[in-house]
């Protein structure tokens, strides 16, 4: 009979440490739901102490989400795991996952402390931990840079302090599958008490070895894999989720494992992880990619014309992968929208759904079909950009041969307007540096894609900017069959996560602390 692996979703934690992103507490909820329904084992909400907004959204998910294992990051300082169980107390089953580094290199360089430090840290951490909750995860960062024996060591330690949870994470993706399955295999026969816990692995993507390094591990023994939505995650990613649960699912008669996932929500998850992140998800990317099930050469064609299986593996339905009619035009009301969102898994509050249903009118009287992609990216644009701070009210722009292309914008935050006026190189230049100047948040450029939700030149178009505030990188993302307002709407979006994520207000209190130091300075001197 197959073993079972359980998945630890870290989309919400490693994953939202790609650079750039920066979710706000209703997102994460919204993921964190979804990932529900994907029926996850454990969802990482994220890294209460991080933050006061962290604090907040793991508090959110912890109260909100039902069925998955919620879990909180904590470092093996006591102040850490005070906020940790604060965030996820009213969870229905909380987990404190705290870490420490191992490794020479981290020890020596990072944390400055011996061996010896370390593990009365790890024992200490875990200890206090288990005196707000049952189940405790424990971590030794770098493991695979780290001296085997030592790991025995730290493990046992752990385990004797009451882990319930071992993790071996390949913190900077080094290892290779063998040499991380025997590190595996090594730890298991080698720690004491290991046979009475449940062995994780966590893997980074740095060589492209992520989910062969999670399976190889599976393979000796590891039956908890730590992993993120699209591959998601600092430097090249984490292990990929949906690779991971699809390879279990297609290969039962060769790894003779499975995964409790519910894989008919793969593409939904995907998709929204995606929408909310702003990170697109590469054409040819396994299992969720747009050429994921497609296919150009004729021969490939002919034979999947006779039969699926000549080049498909596993069925697009397999991942939630399906197109359907949805009937719905510009007569259809209120409620005939909210049920179809609500049959495709979208639950927009009522000011959510009303901003949805006037954005559908439009979209309804521009083309003649409407698909699901099309609302997918109504409601998904209508979840992320509702808690912003600007707004956007009103733009125009315009432009021709041998015109100087402006626009104008209105925006509103908090019940006030900003309406500015700008030029530019184009249309999309000019809309953005009046946004700017409304907005008084100075940004560079990094990088502006576009590219067509569905097919057909009255697609819908979806924009992807990345800014640079104060050093800081900002995605931001916004979606309509106007490329112009498209853009836009990823630029506000940029610029409210750069806003939201505080980088703003930090530099606002930095540079209040220096007129004050200089006024107590220049006052100094004049008393003198």
């Amino acid at each position: 009979m197959a073993e079972r692996i359980y998945i630890f979703d870290t989309t919400l934690r490693d994953g939202e440490q790609a650079p750039g992103i920066s979710l706000n507490q209703r997102e994460k909820v919204e993921i964190a739901e979804q990932l529900a329904r994907l029926e996850v084992d454990v969802i990482e909400a994220g890294f209460p102490v991080s933050s006061p907004s962290e604090f907040e959204a793991v508090k959110a998910v912890a109260k909100t989400v039902k069925g998955p294992v919620i879990c909180a990051l904590a470092r093996t300082e006591r102040n850490d795991i005070d906020w940790a169980w604060e965030a996820i107390m009213f969870a229905e089953r909380p987990r404190i996952h705290t870490f420490i580094s191992t490794s020479e290199y981290h020890m020596k360089y990072q944390l400055k402390k011996t061996p010896k430090q370390v593990l009365e840290l790890a024992r200490d951490a875990v200890a206090y931990a288990r005196k707000y909750v049952e189940n405790v995860e424990f971590s030794a960062m770098d493991a695979t840079r780290s001296d085997p024996k030592f790991l025995y060591q730290v493990y046992a330690a752990a385990i004797k302090a009451g882990a319930t949870v071992i993790n071996i994470p390949d913190t900077v993706g080094y290892a290779l599958p063998e040499e991380f399955a025997e590190l595996v295999r090594g730890i298991m026969e080698n720690v004491p008490g290991i046979e009475n816990v449940l062995v994780s692995v966590h893997c980074h993507n740095d060589l492209g070895l992520a989910v062969a390094n999670s399976l190889a591990a599976a393979r000796v023994g590891a039956r908890q894999i730590e992993c993120a939505v699209n591959g998601l995650g600092e430097r090249a990613g984490n292990a990929s989720l949906e690779e991971i649960v699809m390879i279990i699912n297609t290969r039962k008669d060769y790894v003779d494992l499975t995964t409790g996932v519910n894989t008919k929500e793969i593409y939904q998850t995907s998709r929204l992880v995606s929408m909310l992140t702003g990170y697109n998800v590469q054409p040819n990317k396994a299992i969720v990619g747009d050429n994921a099930f497609a296919h150009e050469s004729g021969i490939h064609q002919d034979g999947v014309l006779k039969h699926r299986v000549t080049y498909e593996i596993m069925h697009p339905e397999d991942v939630g992968l399906v197109e359907s009619e949805i009937y719905l035009g510009k007569h259809s009301g209120r409620h005939a929208l909210k049920a179809k969102l609500e049959e495709m898994g979208f639950y927009l509050d009522d000011k959510g759904l009303e901003r949805a249903f006037i954005r559908f009118k439009e979209l309804a009287g521009k083309k003649k079909e409407i698909t699901v992609k099309d609302l997918e990216a109504i409601a998904l644009d209508e979840i992320r950009t509702l808690e912003e701070l600007f707004q956007l009210e009103y733009m125009q722009s315009s432009s021709g041969t041998g015109a100087i292309p402006i626009a104008a914008v209105k925006l509103s935050r908090e019940g006030k307007s900003y309406e500015a006026t700008a030029t530019g190189d184009g249309q999309v230049d000019a809309v953005c540096k009046a946004i700017a100047k409304a907005t008084k948040v100075k940004a560079k450029l990094v990088s502006y894609q576009v590219q067509a939700i569905t097919k057909g030149l009255d697609a819908m178009g979806d924009v992807t900017i990345k800014l640079d505030i104060d050093g800081h990188e900002v995605v931001g993302r916004g979606v309509s069959p106007d490329i112009i307002e498209a853009s836009a709407r990823a630029y506000i979006n940029a610029i409210n996560r750069g806003i939201q994520k505080g980088l703003l207000e930090k530099k606002k209190l930095a540079r209040k602390a220096k007129a004050v130091t200089r006024g107590r300075a220049a006052a100094g001197k004049a008393g003198s």
